[in-house]
Order: structure tokens, then C-alpha cells, then sequence
């Protein structure tokens, strides 16, 4: 039995990404955001979110990329 678990512990966003088998690469060349952004945005101590600007060019790229209408609240807490 293992004492720990290989499954990596992601926020919001970052289960998002996973459930819709996206990469950070992918959101970081279509949205304009850094890679760090993204990245730190992938852990669950960052559920806060991010700025509204990078918000609305995430959001954006996402919609682009899988075709959903993704809101805010699909992704960050308030």
C-alpha cells in the first residue's frame, strides 16, 4: 500500500484543463498569458484566480479551444 498518492493536486482550473485533456502550453499560446500564470493557476493554493484581464483572455481561449461557454465560476471561486 502506498503512503502517498502520484495523483497530482490541481485547483478549479487545473481540473478543467485535465478533465478536458488540455496542457498548459495550449492555453498559454492561445490566451497570451505567461506559462507562469498558468502554471501557478493549476495549484490549488491559487483558487482565488487570476486578474480579470488574464480571466477574460483565458476564458476566451478556452471557449476557442473546446467550443463550451465557459464562465468564470467553471473555473475560479469568487
Amino acid at each position: 500500500m502506498a503512503w502517498f498518492s502520484l495523483e497530482k493536486r490541481r485547483s478549479k482550473f487545473g481540473q478543467f484543463l485535465d478533465k478536458h485533456d488540455l496542457t498548459q502550453q495550449i492555453v498559454v499560446t492561445k490566451s497570451g498569458v505567461s506559462r507562469n500564470t498558468i502554471s501557478r493557476l493549476c495549484q490549488p493554493k491559487y483558487e482565488e484566480g487570476p486578474t480579470m484581464k488574464n480571466a477574460r483572455k483565458i476564458i476566451k481561449a478556452l471557449r476557442d479551444i473546446t467550443g463550451k461557454d465557459i464562465d468564470y465560476d467553471d473555473l475560479w471561486s469568487m
